[in-house]
């Protein structure tokens, strides 16, 4: 894959001047190769002539000054797996880990697809621990800004995205949820008494799961509860806006952003290894992870339509879509396929249209 077509594909989207656009590319094509975000070993896999001293300080100078908005991000990543004009569900989550002594700490709002989850707004919490209401906020107001709100088919997360608060504003705001709740909440019984969240589900036994047919007060909101007791006999108890047909096999949709961030880091591109802190730099180096991510998991869906992955006896596939795209692009590289990387170009190419365009002038 050259990286002057790279730029061609990616300039109707990410508006970077040239050089910064070329650099943008040039990356994506050496994080393939090497599979770490360490700026020497991507200095190392750069296409350049210059040298790789050069190549290295060219790669710091992005991060510490170019500018493009993550929006444009996510319009490329709907728009590459052609979700253009259907709803999608949104899958929030978070990601820390340290660096010395300092705290990389990163919020992540993705939408859900296909088993895996593609990352859209995201941004560096300034503090240890879980967000707030505020910053959880700001995720979905700017996927709502570009997107629009009636795009959201409801928002899926975890046990630390709860609060009276939060809750209060998807309901004002018209958006469903269906959200984790801790077990020792409380919350009232079909009398209207106050109970603990356990207690109202203690007679479920492993693997048995329960939807209450009317709403229970949960903080100051009402909601309506379900519950699936695990192998483990913890119990798994979510709260939806509104009565669904099965709202544990919706939530269960949400692990794949867990899935997502395995990609980013150890099972991919190994995300940790950035000796980066500053947040502004850390969250241009996530838009590189997510370009980067989402071409090798469309690769992958391309060549599992030509040649199937391999269906263990479990039934599940041998590899991701991500890992088969992923290896597939790696082989291309190194061994200078050149007719196969034609071909990845024409398929990548096929998969964005003029309604993008359309949007993107209308949005932005």
């Amino acid at each position: 894959m050259e990286t002057n077509e790279l730029v061609t594909i990616l300039n109707g989207y990410l508006k970077l001047n040239k050089a910064r656009a070329k650099c943008f590319a040039g990356m994506i094509l050496a994080l393939i190769k090497v599979r770490t975000v360490n700026l020497v070993d991507l200095s190392c896999a750069f296409q350049s002539k210059s040298k790789k001293e050069s190549r290295y300080k060219r790669l710091k100078r992005f991060f510490s000054k170019a500018v493009f908005d993550s929006a444009q991000i996510a319009f490329f990543i709907i728009h590459l797996f052609g979700m253009v004009e259907e709803k999608v569900y949104l899958s929030m989550d978070r990601t820390n880990w340290c660096w010395g002594k300092s705290d990389i700490n990163i919020l992540m709002l993705s939408v859900v697809y296909q088993g895996i989850a593609l990352p859209l707004f995201w941004c560096l919490l300034p503090k240890k621990g879980n967000s707030d209401t505020a910053e959880r906020m700001v995720l979905v107001q700017r996927f709502i800004r570009y997107f629009g709100q009636e795009k959201i088919a409801g928002i899926l997360a975890d046990r630390e995205f709860i609060g009276d608060d939060w809750f209060s504003w998807l309901k004002q705001e018209k958006i469903s949820f269906c959200i984790r709740i801790k077990g020792n909440s409380i919350t009232t019984n079909c009398r209207g008494l106050l109970v603990d969240m356990n207690a109202l589900f203690y007679h479920l036994r492993a693997g048995e799961a329960l939807i209450l047919q009317d709403k229970r007060k949960l903080w100051k909101q009402a909601v309506y509860l379900s519950a699936l007791r695990l192998t483990d006999g913890e119990l798994l108890i979510v709260a939806t806006d509104r009565l669904l047909e099965d709202p544990i096999a919706l939530y269960g949709k949400r692990w794949q952003i867990e899935t997502l961030f395995g990609c980013l880091k150890s099972k991919g591109f190994r995300f940790e290894e950035t000796h980066m802190v500053q947040a502004a730099r850390i969250e241009r180096l996530i838009a590189l992870l997510a370009v980067t991510f989402c071409l090798a998991h469309k690769v992958g869906e391309w060549q599992h339509d030509q040649k199937a992955i391999v269906v263990k006896k479990h039934g599940r596939f041998s590899q991701s879509y991500f890992r088969y795209g992923l290896d597939f692009l790696r082989d291309a590289l190194f061994n200078l396929k050149k007719v196969i990387v034609e071909e990845i170009l024409v398929m990548i190419k096929n998969a964005l249209s003029e309604p993008f365009n359309y949007m993107w002038k209308t949005r932005l």
